[in-house]
């Protein structure tokens, strides 16, 4: 249902996340975003150029809240472990609080021409730096073991933290902390220095 009450743009850019998220993008035509949004198919031309831009925001706009939730933890004075509990955590949330956007940012963003398409790439890098240098971190200060190869753990923690979009529900019994947290309790078991060493047995 359309909040009549949000800005005309807005209440497009919702309609668009909600149809792009439960239909696909390319399902999804001009026609059925106008229906949706009780207006003339031509109407939206006034609002919008096209499908596209619609994608390229709901796409830009989720980027952002992503970068927003999480660059700012590395001015923060705390271990490693503490701190990548804290990413997840805030990565989930982004996830659950927006669960319409996520779905569009994660799976449709393939749609996307070349050139917004190569800066979805570029921002995936930052990310994928961004939990590196949190697990080069506590590798570093001798809290997670020396032997990890840091590349694939990183992969290995945005793997967790962006496919919550396909199973979480918000208002379940399980909060985005308490999936943050399981899943970090999950994770930290095998990166601490004094975990179980690899083929022990729990």
């Amino acid at each position: 249902m359309t909040d009549t009450a949000k800005p005309r743009r807005e209440q497009i850019h919702d309609v668009a996340s909600r149809l792009f998220s439960e239909r696909g993008y390319h399902a999804t035509s001009m026609r059925d975003l106008a229906g949706e949004l009780g207006m003339q198919g031509g109407s939206l031309y006034a609002h919008i150029s096209g499908k596209e831009e619609l994608l390229i925001e709901i796409v830009r706009g989720a980027s952002q809240q992503f970068d927003d939730a999480l660059f700012s933890l590395r001015d923060l004075d705390l271990p490693a472990e503490q701190k990548l509990r804290e990413a997840m955590f805030r990565h989930i949330r982004v996830v659950a609080d927006n669960m319409d956007s996520a779905t569009v940012f994660f799976h449709e963003w393939k749609h996307l021409s070349a050139e917004p398409y190569a800066r979805v790439v570029a921002w995936r890098d930052t990310i994928d730096t961004f939990y590196r240098e949190l697990v080069a971190q506590g590798v570093q200060d001798g809290s997670f073991r020396s032997d990890l190869d840091i590349r694939a753990t990183a992969t290995l923690i945005l793997s967790s933290v962006n496919w919550t979009y396909t199973w979480y529900r918000p208002g379940g019994s399980l909060s985005p902390r308490d999936v943050a947290e399981q899943f970090a309790d999950m994770l930290l078991r095998g990166l601490r220095a004094d975990g179980p060493e690899a083929g022990e047995a729990p």
